[in-house]
């Protein structure tokens, strides 16, 4: 039987897609790619500034002038580079017939897309035209007007349900390997009746009223007992927490990611371990991504950089606040804290004031990763130099930020392509220990 054709298509992106991924136009394999004009407006509003958005739009703006070097216009369609790749074009305003302005009784430059891709639909009868957007409703208004439109789909995990978790329950094991487990402090796995998966993973252990908390270990293939310890005053309080501190204070493991809704402990067990291990780094740089509401920039709050700023890392100086309650004012260890704000071992500021820095001999947290994309989570990690440590937290189901969810953010990214390695770990905290009026939230409402 023969194979049937595949339809030719002419991918046409829109802005969300560019500053989410500003290499897409090179994920379409074979087919054409075209971007309107009107994405070139915007982009050109983005390009000033350090945040995410700010980047790709340079980058894609650089990548289109490097492009235009291969012919006079960019109004034909240019060959893109590599095996199996279509070609690339910059489409002007068009009108078919439909005009959507007319059609949702607004001007406005997601109608001007619109209207780009019902003329290519037009021009191109024999190819299909489908329009990407990470736009949920600018989706829905393409195939309202008989377009096809897809989400950008890179980078996207395919079942969030299913996404590494990095520590599990385990019913029923032998009662004779939980004893052993007390006795030796490990176990093969054959002994606990396992079958496991490469790389670190956390397991509670349990028959009856008896159980164990248990690493993995990838090194020796045993199920190694971890027992419940402090760091920088701070006590895990169930046995999540135990797992994510063994993650942040085990030297071998150098990514680290832990997910769990408010309330569960991530950021704070993060710093807390860091602190404790302060010894190791030069320093402990704490940061997160800006993410304003109702995603106005900074730049419309009054008052100077740091008045901006500074009520999105609250929640991180809130944490350290905690840490230095545990300890009494006139304690060694409480002016140990002070000194190194003040010795600036330890460093909180917001994450683009981190980028572009070489990360060596340093504990690095980043809180809210959830927020960030894949590309950027990439960016962050290839910054890491010799006797670094890298933790991510967030929460995957509480997205700030409009063009991304709990699919295609960097942190869920990461969780996923970071399991089995040898080096990375990851815990998900789902208990929360904040108080019971948080877990009513996090539960019911």
């Amino acid at each position: 039987m023969a194979k049937k054709k595949e339809v030719e298509k002419i991918f046409v992106l829109d802005t969300s897609v560019i500053i989410y991924d500003h290499n897409a136009v090179n994920q379409f394999d074979n087919h054409d790619v075209a971007v309107p004009i009107t994405v070139l407006e915007e982009l050109d509003e983005f390009k000033k500034g350090n945040d995410t958005k700010n980047y790709s739009a340079r980058e894609f703006i650089r990548f289109l002038d490097k492009l235009a070097d291969k012919k006079e216009t960019l109004q034909e369609w240019i060959p893109l580079i590599g095996a199996n790749k279509g070609a690339f074009k910059v489409i002007m305003h068009g009108k078919n017939g439909i005009d959507a302005n007319e059609v949702f009784g607004e001007t406005k430059p997601d109608h001007k897309i619109l209207n780009t891709a019902l003329a290519l639909k037009s021009e191109h009868e024999d190819k299909k035209i489908v329009l990407v957007s990470k736009d949920i409703n600018l989706r829905l208004k393409a195939k309202s007007l008989n377009i096809a439109a897809e989400n950008y789909e890179t980078g996207k995990i395919k079942d969030i349900e299913a996404i590494h978790k990095g520590n599990e329950t385990i019913e029923g094991v032998d009662v004779g390997a939980i004893n052993a487990i007390y006795k030796n402090g490990e176990c093969t796995p054959k002994d606990a009746g396992l079958t496991l998966q490469k790389g670190n993973a956390y397991y509670i252990l349990k028959n009856g009223k008896k159980s164990a908390l248990v690493h993995n270990d990838p090194e020796t293939g045993l199920l190694k007992r971890i027992e419940k310890a402090k760091a920088s005053g701070v006590a895990p309080l169930n046995a999540e927490q135990v797992f994510a501190l063994h993650a942040i204070m085990d030297p071998k493991i150098k990514l680290v990611t832990l997910q769990g809704v408010a309330g569960t402990g991530k950021t704070l067990l993060a710093l807390a371990g860091a602190i404790e291990q302060k010894q190791e780094f030069h320093q402990i740089y704490l940061a997160r991504p800006i993410v304003p509401l109702s995603n106005k920039d900074i730049g419309f709050l009054p008052g100077d950089i740091n008045s901006k700023i500074n009520p999105y890392m609250q929640p991180l100086w809130d944490n350290f606040k905690f840490i230095k309650s545990q300890y009494g004012e006139k304690s060694q260890e409480f002016k140990n804290l002070n000194q190194m704000i003040e010795q600036e071992k330890l460093e909180i500021a917001p994450l683009a004031y981190i980028r572009g820095r070489t990360l060596s001999n340093i504990c690095f947290i980043i809180d809210e990763a959830q927020n960030l994309t894949p590309h950027e989570v990439k960016t962050i990690i290839t910054r890491a130099g010799e006797n670094t440590k890298i933790i991510f937290t967030g929460d995957i189901f509480q997205i700030d930020t409009p063009y991304l969810d709990t699919e295609s953010n960097g942190l869920s990214y990461l969780i996923e392509k970071s399991k089995g390695h040898e080096f990375c770990s990851h815990v998900t905290l789902e208990k929360g220990e904040r108080s019971e009026l948080a877990n009513f939230a996090n539960e019911f409402l």
